[in-house]
């Protein structure tokens, strides 16, 4: 249609999709050209998958040519971005939403959950060794349902040739290359008086808070690719403040109990006999 401005997907040379913007000039024939349109587009991107192509793009319309146009898949309303589906989420969509829900609730906040039990109930001697098995369910849990959302971005990536999300990708490899090694090495754990017990803690806490970090920041790299709507992202910076929120806490009551024990232990007399205190 002579005069319409379109975004258009194609395989280029290399076999990589791709998407760009197009002018159809007015005058007979009509002639495509390359061009920038009369509104804001960016951050253009195309996939397929099983011969159905697909274009992702931003777009800021003007005003005056705000209007309700139709999709295949339902009604973009111009004004106010929305897309109402008459056929529902496709298979594709539903799986990046189930990836971005697994690896929310392993990394971003059941990981997190268990570096907390381990480091502060460990405080209380009454808690032994209650809190070494709720840390070892909630780690093993984390990993377990972690691997399954690992598995679904590999095999999204797979499918979306042309597309990468690099950072993304490669820190999620990253996490479960740790979160293995972290697992196999919770069977080679050296008892208590052990005399490689304290390196091994080291290890082990170390890793440790590298996957809490890195899971964290991986969840927000997956939160700007999927783009599910600001309310998700209010509702995990809320769920991981208020867990951080707890951790200061307990912070302040460990840092109070150990300051104590250590006051109430200097106080204690003693006879200068091998460090006995008198009877």
């Amino acid at each position: 249609m002579g005069g319409a401005q379109a975004l258009v997907a194609f395989k280029d040379t290399k076999g990589v999709m791709t998407a760009k913007t197009y002018n159809i000039s007015t005058s007979t024939p009509y002639s495509v050209v390359q061009s920038k349109l009369a509104f804001d587009v960016w951050d253009t991107r195309a996939e397929e998958e099983s011969g159905v192509m697909r274009i992702f793009a931003k777009i800021k319309v003007p005003p005056e040519l705000a209007a309700t146009g139709t999709l295949n898949q339902g009604t973009l309303d111009l004004n106010g971005g929305k897309i109402v589906s008459s056929g529902g989420l496709d298979s594709r969509t539903k799986r990046k939403n189930i990836h971005g829900v697994l690896n929310a609730v392993s990394w971003g906040l059941l990981f997190p959950f268990g570096i907390v039990v381990a480091r502060y109930l460990r405080t209380f001697p009454s808690a032994d060794p209650a809190w070494f098995y709720l840390h070892v369910f909630c780690q093993v849990s984390a990993y377990a349902i972690g691997v399954a959302g690992w598995a679904t971005g590999i095999k999204l990536g797979s499918e979306s040739k042309g597309i990468q999300y690099s950072l993304h990708r490669n820190i999620g490899i990253a996490l479960f290359s740790l979160a293995t090694v972290q697992i196999f090495a919770l069977f080679l754990r050296p008892k208590k008086d052990h005399k490689y017990r304290l390196y091994w803690n080291i290890y082990h806490h170390g890793v440790g808070y590298v996957i809490l970090i890195l899971g964290i920041l991986n969840v927000f790299k997956g939160l700007d690719i999927l783009q599910p709507g600001d309310k998700w992202r209010t509702i995990y910076i809320i769920a991981i403040a208020v867990l951080g929120g707890v951790a200061a806490l307990l912070e302040l009551i460990t840092w109070i109990v150990v300051l104590r024990r250590k006051s109430s232990k200097s106080t204690k007399p003693y006879d200068g006999y091998g460090g006995q205190s008198r009877p």
